[in-house]
């Protein structure tokens, strides 16, 4: 063979395989295994009466997701509290409930004779201000009004504020235990039947926290109620706070007792505890309510045992109320719903039947329509409707 051939065979050869060194080095990178994402931590925890749980029974912390980038929650900013109290008391001005049709009607009538008080008083049992607080409060304002000799609106709606926010009760102590205190996280038990948006309202507190810069942990106790822990957990992940949670129908004081155990492990500042509406089983709500309260309290104190109550409900909350009450002393009342036809007299009869304040009020359906309830923004907001 002449040397002209070898030479041309050897380039042919060359380029051959270095096209099969290229084609096999293409196809490891675009066939290369993807970075898996980090699992979820699953434990199998041992509930403090010393059983071991039971198969597939462990719960699961989710973690909030983040950005392999940047290493940082890809969370969600809520809104701070202060301007909350701003929007939500503009919002609760524009609605056209009971009690404040009334206030307006009795404010605008050019003569306050006998019919406008009694116009007066059906509106306000209307509103679920309930009798007694009802005939209280128009006895103290037709004294006054003849005593003081009210002759224009202005002076009428002073008067008015003036009794309304005693009436409300501005004396409460309406703060929340949401700090660690010694060595242990805060640990907050929200209660109450399915409906009143309990779960929702947990998912609104944890946004509510973490706008003031605190660490969350929520634990997902609500096992009886179909997609409670997802649903828990997609409010969770929405701010970066991760949730404890275990599969349908688990044991609620379990997960309710592994949350707090983490929490105290992480140093959370506050555990916030879902607990169910209803059970499938024959044991009693409030039976297992007061079994999950004991459980959690075998690892820290519970701080906060938060009531939900729908204020569209009216009476049936009061009833509901005063059930909770007896089982795991209600330290305050979360009333959701008070938006639209919402009866806000609700909330007088609540803390006179309890003797306990409400502590936050929900007016909307958005993620940060959750605010401390202030007696004298309320009542503004009702006299300016």
């Amino acid at each position: 063979m002449d040397p002209v051939t070898l030479i041309v065979l050897a380039v042919v050869g060359v380029l051959v395989l270095a096209g099969l060194i290229g084609g096999g080095i293409w196809y490891a990178r675009r066939n290369r295994e993807l970075p898996k994402p980090p699992t979820k931590g699953e434990v199998s925890p041992t509930r403090p009466d010393g059983e071991t749980a039971t198969p597939g029974g462990g719960t699961d912390t989710l973690e909030a997701p983040t950005d392999p980038g940047a290493g940082t929650a890809l969370a969600e900013r809520p809104e701070a509290a202060g301007t909350r109290l701003q929007r939500l008391r503009a919002r609760l001005a524009g609605t056209n409930n009971p009690l404040a049709r009334g206030l307006l009607n009795l404010l605008s009538a050019d003569h306050i004779d006998e019919e406008t008080w009694e116009d007066f008083e059906a509106a306000l049992i209307t509103s679920d201000l309930g009798v007694g607080p009802t005939t209280e409060l128009i006895d103290k304002l037709r004294t006054r009004f003849k005593v003081e000799d009210v002759r224009d609106t202005d002076q009428a709606r002073a008067i008015l504020r003036e009794e309304l926010v005693r009436l409300v009760d501005p004396t409460l102590d309406r703060s929340l235990n949401l700090d660690r205190k010694d060595g242990n996280p805060a640990v907050v038990m929200m209660v109450g039947v399915n409906g009143t948006g309990k779960t929702t309202t947990v998912g609104k507190l944890a946004r509510l926290l973490v706008a003031e810069d605190k660490d969350v942990l929520l634990g997902a106790a609500d096992t009886f109620r179909a997609a409670a822990a997802e649903q828990l957990a997609t409010w969770g992940e929405r701010v970066g706070v991760p949730t404890v949670r275990s599969h349908e129908g688990a044991d609620p004081a379990s997960v309710a007792y592994e949350a707090v155990s983490q929490g105290v492990e992480q140093e959370v500042d506050c555990v916030l505890i879902d607990t169910a509406g209803r059970l499938h089983t024959k044991t009693g709500l409030m039976d297992e309510l007061g079994k999950v309260k004991r459980v959690i309290e075998k690892k820290a104190p519970v701080t906060e045992v938060l009531l939900v109550i729908d204020a569209t409900t009216g009476q049936n909350g009061l009833v509901q109320a005063r059930i909770f009450r007896e089982v795991v002393d209600v330290s305050g009342v979360v009333l959701s719903k008070l938006d639209g036809s919402a009866k806000g007299g609700i909330i007088v009869q609540v803390q006179r039947e309890l003797g306990v304040p409400v502590k936050l009020v929900g007016l909307g359906e958005g993620p940060d329509d959750l605010a401390p309830f202030v007696a004298e923004d309320f009542v503004d907001a009702l006299l300016e409707s």
